[in-house]
């Protein structure tokens, strides 16, 4: 099933030659990257406070530089304006990433939407589409939730 996904990926965004376990890895990193950015573009605008959120985000889950985190933002936003769906990028990590690790990258997008104080309509339905899709339980998706307002909320108190 990752195959066609990663020759998909190859033929857009990776240079002639095979698909590697780094190839891998990128498109997985592009792929948590996009689902981050659309959160940051469900609402209304994006604020400094969603970008500053999804960049730390990132940083925290893969080992990226600066320059690299600030390419692969550019990246997953360019990516996130031509994608029709999000199968491509979930069904990637539903093959490669363990079930705490899609919790995590749930709860990454509920940190993002919580970042600007507001939770948008747009952001709920958005995250809870994705979380089914990554076959997140409800128990799983509220738990995220709630843990990604409460760091929100701490985070403003101490603001």
């Amino acid at each position: 099933m990752l195959s066609p996904l990663k020759s998909l990926f190859s033929s857009f965004f990776l240079p002639e030659g095979g698909n590697t376990p780094q190839d891998d890895a990128r498109f997985l990193q592009l792929a948590t990257a996009v689902l981050l950015v659309e959160v940051m573009r469900s609402d209304t605008s994006v604020t400094d406070a969603e970008r500053s959120t999804t960049l730390a985000a990132l940083r925290s889950k893969f080992a990226l530089s600066a320059g690299e985190l600030a390419r692969l933002v550019a990246q997953a936003e360019a990516t996130a304006k031509g994608a029709n769906d999000y199968f491509a990028f979930t069904s990637a990590m539903n093959e490669q990433f363990t079930q705490p690790q899609k919790i995590q990258v749930v709860e990454h997008m509920w940190q993002v939407a919580y970042a600007d104080g507001d939770l948008d309509a747009n952001e709920n339905h958005l995250i809870s589409k994705i979380a089914g899709l990554l076959h997140v339980t409800h128990g799983e998706y509220i738990a995220a939730k709630l843990h990604a307002k409460q760091a929100a909320q701490s985070g403003l108190s101490s603001a």
